[in-house]
């Protein structure tokens, strides 16, 4: 911890509330040594004097220090005080602690009681104290252990470091939150790594270290005492030493580790010994400490703590002040740090700015956050800094470690008086007030709801309800707990659905497929809104309800504060995928982590295009993006990956080609990505890694590591499937194909189709250069190619051979379908490849085909209308996990969702509308190919 700053004024000058004297003659006394003082110092002093007997001896032991305290600035005070003690001879640390403690007490009361340093200056100075005190401690008794030989392999020097032994802070000194007359809870553990083959010998020099260093704080001496010491939040404190190593302490948090212990390490610091072993230590436990997902199955945990605390202490009942416990009792200090705690243990695994160990600025970043409202915190804050104010006198009073509100009407007046109340009652009212206003603002949060009843369901559902019971998600008792809170809300929503069995049908399907439910069922008692979520997905998206069952993780970024927010396009959207991925080493890790963050922004698009935020022409851009950000952040990756063995990339590296719907930024919940890989291996003969390979084999091997990136199966599922036979030669081909073979296949060898194919394909990944150079390729190509020859004849027979092998399933299959998807895309490549255009969009390229008189504006604008239809349909034919749209197929759902999408009163209008559109496009495609090539407009 930091040493107080200077702040360039005296303490009287600083001076804004002084006690008023509960005891005169104490009083009277106290003033008669320091009369000489300025009268707002006498003042402080003998109010102080009056109410204190703690504080009164305090003064007249130090008096002469204490005088020079006084006279400047009490920040310069500190450092000298801790000077003082860094130079202290080892048999002599002891003594000096205590006299230092006795200064340091004294001088923070008289700050705190004058109001001339805050509550963070007074409580971070205790905790700066405290880190000194036990580092010092930790240096001298390592120090002698090395000395008299006793540790293996340390030397003299080792002792600035703790030779490997290290401590925690934990609670309010992790914080720099100690209360005036707190005790420290440590944690002492030691690097093994330092002792192999010698761990046993070292444990037991650690252990006496921890044992001497307990004594050397705590043990009452003719000079007073420095810290009470509490080691027993260490792992399994019954029956485990009181300094262990850091593998067992690690061991036993991966394997046994509770929720309060996940808590504790919120606040959890090095402050002693080696520092450096203790910051690897705490990185470690992350995962332990901040899971992944949102964890509101906490709130029970913390709920149980909170009435095991109660139970145990006697402090269940209405709040009465006489005798209450500020710290543990209702509505009191405990209520808000777990209030904070629990809210961070929740969220804190999702969002690194949440893991704030101090409690008064938890809660503001919880507000700024959205997790808890504005006012709340801001009542929060104001409680608990009035309660600490409170704390911190309750214990000056007679230096003991109390959180109880005086029993008598005495004890209060003088506790009134300390605080500067002339009036008792106006404390009291203050406190009932404050201490009601907590409970009723944490109660809410931690106590569950009584389950409500169930309403009437018929018989079938009853039936299926009751097989619940056996699913996996329902079979831990807690599980089963959380969702009897949950389930009579369920089975409301449910039975309000358009088709109340159907729906019941898709949860049960979901509920079935789901292998653990704590996590979930939490989640929809705390966030109702996720039921009518889920139980739309469940009555419209089976499909999307198949996806959430085996990755219900999902879920979190409903409710993790952005999902609703604007979407941010490619650029940000990788910036966030690879910032996601950064905090993880290994190259596994980073893929997984990538594929849990693809997952929720796919479930994203999918929940906004299912509610009718988005349509599916904007859902399609979206799919695209985040495809193309994922190939981007994969890419270099892979490429970092496969060059740890083979080197850098040989000659000018590499491009990705996108091709097909990725190309043109448009696709659907299911589509797979079409890639091609160029590589230009210049003059290179060999990769430079410590298996080097010649270009070929290089960038072929490159490109399976790529494509097993993004579609091998991993823990987290899959990112896509990839298809690379566009690629020169199709499935022929070599997987990966050079610049110059690229090139000159297209002049001299490539069908029309493969020319069509460029215009809409897109370099998104590899050497920016080499992503230039294909593209000012494509370009010249599109430009080179479309003048001449017989593009209709091969277009026309394209799309009979098309037809021919893949016949539309009926009027919902709207791709394959004469006058569909895929006969607009041809006329729109091939007015593209005419007009030597670049563009790729449908939009796009057929108003390049316009502005050149093929098609025509009115043929043009027809060919939209029905490709937006028809996209539409195809996107929410997708969303629904198939492509018959059938009012029979997608059920009572289903159709509302269709034709909110399509702008339709019934299904009849819909199939109406879409058959005339789609035959007239039919007219209107087979017109434009049966144009004689000479007939075309000639590009100017």
């Amino acid at each position: 911890m930091r040493e107080p700053a200077s702040s360039g004024m005296t303490f009287a000058s600083r001076q804004t509330r002084c006690p008023i004297a509960f005891d005169a003659a104490a009083a009277s006394e106290t003033l008669a040594v320091f009369a000489d003082l300025p009268a707002s110092l006498c003042a402080l002093l003998q109010g102080t004097a009056g109410c204190s007997p703690y504080l009164r001896g305090l003064m007249l032991q130090e008096a002469g220090w204490l005088r020079d305290a006084l006279t400047g600035e009490p920040e310069d005070a500190v450092p000298a005080l801790f000077a003082a003690l860094r130079a202290a001879p080892p048999d002599q640390l002891g003594p000096a602690l205590r006299r230092a403690k006795r200064r340091l007490a004294l001088l923070v009361a008289l700050a705190d009681l004058a109001g001339v340093w805050p509550l963070e200056m007074v409580t971070g100075t205790l905790t700066g104290f405290a880190d000194l005190a036990v580092d010092l401690g930790i240096r001298a008794l390592v120090a002698d252990e090395i000395r008299r030989g006793k540790l293996p392999g340390a030397v003299p020097g080792d002792a600035a470091t703790g030779a490997g032994m290290f401590v925690l802070a934990m609670g309010k000194m992790g914080a720099a939150e100690l209360n005036y007359s707190s005790d420290i809870d440590l944690i002492c553990l030691f690097d093994d790594d330092r002792y192999r083959g010698v761990e046993t010998e070292a444990r037991a020099a650690f252990v006496r270290v921890t044992r001497r260093l307990t004594a050397l704080l705590a043990d009452q001496t003719a000079d007073g005492y420095v810290f009470r010491t509490d080691l027993r939040l260490r792992p399994d404190a019954a029956v485990t030493p009181v300094c262990l190593s850091a593998s067992a302490a690690e061991g036993y948090y991966e394997s046994v580790g509770r929720t309060w212990e996940r808590a504790a390490y919120i606040k959890a610091r090095p402050c002693a010994g080696d520092l450096a072993a203790g910051a690897a230590f705490l990185r470690v436990l992350r995962p332990f400490v901040w899971r992944k997902h949102l964890d509101f199955a906490a709130i029970q945990d913390a709920h149980d703590i909170r009435l095991r605390i109660r139970d145990h202490r006697g402090l269940h009942g209405p709040i009465s002040l006489p005798g209450h416990n500020l710290k543990l009792g209702v509505g009191g200090i405990r209520d808000i740090e777990f209030f904070a705690q629990t809210h961070q243990i929740i969220a804190g695994g999702r969002d690194e700015g949440l893991r704030l160990c101090q409690t008064v600025p938890a809660l503001g970043a919880l507000a700024d956050k959205g997790w808890i409202p504005v006012e709340t915190a801001a009542a929060l804050v104001g409680h608990y800094r009035k309660f600490r104010e409170v704390e911190h006198r309750l214990q000056m009073i007679n230096d003991a470690q109390t959180h109880d509100l005086p029993q008598t009407s005495e004890g209060m007046d003088r506790l009134a008086r300390l605080m500067g109340h002339g009036e008792t009652a106006t404390l009291t009212r203050d406190l009932q007030s404050r201490l009601t206003a907590t409970s009723q603002l944490t109660d809410g949060f931690f106590t569950p709801r009584a389950p409500a009843a169930l309403p009437e369901i018929s018989t079938p559902s009853r039936a299926i309800v009751e097989g619940w019971r056996n699913y996996p998600a329902l079979r831990s008792a807690r599980a089963a707990e959380i969702f009897r809170r949950v389930q009579p809300k369920l089975l409301g929503r449910l039975a309000q659905a358009v088709n109340p069995d159907a729906a019941l049908l898709q949860f049960d399907a979901f509920l079935k497929g789901l292998p653990a439910g704590v996590q979930v069922f939490a989640l929809f008692d705390v966030n109702p809104q996720l039921i009518d979520l889920i139980v739309d997905i469940a009555s419209t998206a089976p499909h999307l309800a198949l996806h959430l069952s085996r990755n219900a993780a999902v879920l979190d970024a409903v409710i993790g504060g952005s999902f609703f927010a604007p979407w941010p396009g490619v650029t940000e959207l990788g910036a966030t995928l690879r910032r996601g991925a950064e905090r993880v080493a290994d190259y596994e890790g980073k893929l997984d982590a990538l594929r849990r963050a693809v997952k929720e922004w796919h479930f994203r698009i999918g929940v906004h295009h299912l509610r009718g935020l988005i349509d599916g022409t904007v859902a399609a851009g979206h799919y695209a993006d985040l495809a193309e950000a994922t190939v981007a952040t994969v890419w270099p990756w892979c490429l970092a990956e496969f060059a740890r063995k083979h080197g850098q990339p040989p000659g000018r590296g590499a491009a990705v080609l996108a091709m097909g719907s990725l190309g043109a930024g448009r696709l659907n919940a299911g589509s797979d990505l079409d890639l091609i890989l160029i590589y230009d291996p210049a003059d290179a003969d060999l990769s430079d890694g410590p298996k080097p390979l010649a270009p070929r084999p290089y960038y072929a091997r490159l490109v399976q590591a790529l494509v097993t990136a993004l579609s091998a199966p991993m823990a987290e599922g899959k990112l896509y499937e990839v298809d690379m036979r566009l690629r020169p030669s199709g499935k022929l081909g070599p997987v990966a194909t050079t610049m110059a073979a690229f090139r000159d296949y297209h002049l001299t060898e490539a069908w029309t189709w493969e020319h069509l194919a460029l215009t809409r394909a897109r370099p998104i990944a590899g050497a920016a250069d080499l992503m230039g150079a294909v593209e000012a390729f494509r370009v010249a190509l599109l430009a080179h190619k479309g003048i001449g020859g017989e593009i209709l004849k091969d277009v026309r027979e394209m799309r009979a051979r098309l037809h021919t092998a893949k016949p539309a399933a009926g009027l919902w299959d709207v791709k394959p379908m004469a006058g569909g998807l895929m006969d607009i895309e041809l006329i729109a490549e091939t007015a593209a490849l005419q007009a030597g255009d670049r563009s790729r969009s449908v939009a796009a390229q057929l108003a390049a085909g316009v502005a050149r008189g093929w098609p025509s504006a009115d043929q043009a604008d027809h060919l939209l209308k029905t490709n937006d239809l028809c996209w539409q349909l195809h996107m929410v034919a997708r969303l629904l996990g198939g492509q018959d749209l059938s009012a029979a197929t997608i059920g009572e759902a289903g159709v509302r969702l269709l034709l909110r999408h399509t702008n339709e009163a019934d299904m009849p209008a819909l199939e109406t509308r879409l058959a005339a559109l789609c035959q007239q496009s039919d007219r209107i495609v087979t017109d434009l190919l049966q144009a004689e090539e000479s007939d075309e407009p000639q590009r100017s």
